[in-house]
């Protein structure tokens, strides 16, 4: 688990997210005196799970009544009653919980967050960064896994009813086959997790944003939501990687909002979206470009290199790219406030050589040459430049061309979603898998999920420092590879 987080760390995130002064804003005011706050029941599910354990209420009353005496007098746990001194018990644990529960969940459920949920999970999870390295990266890579619910659903009765009404039953790979995937009874949890810049220096890999909703709501439309209100709160979004599960979504509810919020985006193409896919007034739209008319239909069906290629693959992979690259109209303006832009023909730009454009002709041989070009020139080849809408490839345009070297370096990044996605699975550690929480709702787990996110944050940052420490040390130094010891016939099997 690594170096324990200190209760002065986690009471220094609570304070600095002001949450707690939030949640007790929207807790009724009762007649009696209630004993435990927002601000101490916080720091017991932190305490918990910065201990590794699950999110049970009553782990949160032992971690709380274990604590130092002066802590427990500050904190609330022990207080002075008419009778003498009074600890809290857990009852009083699951009373002010319930509060919370009530406050911040949906009059209606539906299967998504409250705004007012969404907000204190963003202020706590934006409280875990320190100031040193909020402003450090602008790139997010995004991902999603499922998060199972400890209850089942009441066979006889209809769906949306009995032990947890907000959980869905949904499957585990989402581009597959509801028989292929794997099913499961419970939520999507989406994460954005700060990864570093391209050729940038390195950076934490910490989650910045996280929300959680059922399979009967667009997990990646929620997230959408959540990362297009980024810049409102001051955080400027840089890229924003993603797998073709996101990409393969109705432009309007992923690409277009992000978009529009200043992101660029880099993701995967589904097998569906990649390749050509129409025209706009004569050039080919493929993969999220476009391209002349005249382009070797054998350019325009390359696809990602598989895992593990050789060197020598790469090489024709990028080579095959960098030509199909030449054949791209060139952007001969930058988009609009409202998402057009102009093109100009790639024998204007001097990246081909083509009959149509008797300039071009003077080109060196080294650049391909138009050996047919159309009987009936269409507007991409006659006109100077043509303008494309934003309506245009609005779901697989993307920073970089699809799938050149550049998109393959930048993509790699998204690594660091799975390895937090791993991070919260770890059985060694904090395991989200079912039974890690027993309390019915989508509000209480998303609130647990934060905070198991604030405490991950904590251990990236300790690992992430001593890595940097070590290596101001010696940078020389390569890392140390662990060798697997042989087994010999004197070793126990």
């Amino acid at each position: 688990m690594g170096r324990p987080i200190s209760l002065a760390r986690l009471e220094e995130i609570i304070d600095a997210s002001h949450v707690a002064t939030a949640i007790e804003a929207l807790l009724p005011a009762g007649v009696r005196h209630r004993q435990l706050h927002a601000r101490t029941l916080l720091t017991g599910m932190l305490l918990v799970l910065a201990d590794g354990r699950p999110a049970h209420l009553t782990r949160v009353h032992a971690a709380l009544t274990s604590l130092p005496g002066h802590d427990q007098k500050r904190l609330g746990v022990t207080e002075d009653w008419n009778n003498g001194p009074h600890q809290l018990t857990y009852r009083q644990v699951e009373h002010t919980s319930r509060l919370i529960t009530r406050a911040l969940a949906k009059a209606e459920p539906d299967g998504a967050p409250s705004p007012p949920l969404q907000h204190v999970c963003d202020l706590l999870t934006e409280a875990s960064i320190p100031w040193a390295f909020k402003d450090a990266s602008t790139s997010l890579a995004v991902d999603w896994t499922d998060t199972e619910s400890w209850f089942r659903p009441v066979p006889h009765q209809a769906a949306g009813t009995g032990t947890d009404p907000e959980a869905s039953w949904g499957h585990r790979n989402v581009v597959r086959t509801i028989e292929e995937g794997k099913m499961f009874f419970g939520y999507y949890l989406s994460a954005a997790v700060m990864v570093a810049e391209e050729d940038g220096a390195p950076v934490p890999e910490l989650a910045r944003r996280i929300t959680v909703c059922n399979s009967s709501q667009d997990p990646a439309a929620e997230l959408a939501a959540v990362l297009a209100a980024m810049p409102g709160s001051g955080i400027r979004l840089g890229d924003i990687i993603a797998d073709s599960g996101y990409s393969h979504r109705v432009p309007a509810t992923w690409a277009q909002p992000l978009r529009a919020a200043g992101a660029s985006l880099v993701h995967d193409l589904h097998p569906n979206d990649r390749g050509p896919r129409g025209t706009h007034q004569g050039a080919i739209i493929a993969s999220g470009n476009l391209y002349c008319p005249a382009t070797p239909p054998a350019l325009l069906q390359l696809i990602p290199l598989p895992p593990g290629a050789s060197t020598a693959d790469t090489a024709v992979h990028d080579q095959q790219t960098a030509e199909a690259a030449r054949y791209k109209l060139g952007v001969h303006a930058a988009d609009d406030a409202d998402g057009y832009r102009r093109h100009t023909c790639p024998a204007a730009a001097g990246k081909i050589r083509c009959p149509l454009r008797p300039a071009s002709m003077a080109l060196d041989r080294s650049r391909p040459e138009i050996l047919n070009p159309p009987a009936h020139p269409p507007a991409c080849c006659s006109q100077q430049t043509i303008t494309a809408g934003p309506g245009v490839a609005a779901k697989t345009r993307q920073k970089h061309d699809y799938p050149s070297a550049g998109w393959r370096h930048s993509y790699r990044r998204r690594t660091a979603a799975e390895r937090l996605n791993a991070a919260i699975k770890d059985t060694a550690v904090n395991s989200i898998d079912r039974g890690w929480i027993r309390l019915t709702g989508l509000t209480p787990l998303m609130l647990w999920l934060t905070c198991l996110m604030v405490v991950r944050n904590q251990r990236t940052l300790a690992a992430f420092q001593a890595r940097q420490q070590h290596h101001a040390r010696d940078p020389a130094q390569p890392r140390a590879r662990k060798r697997r010891r042989q087994l010999t016939g004197a070793d126990p099997p």
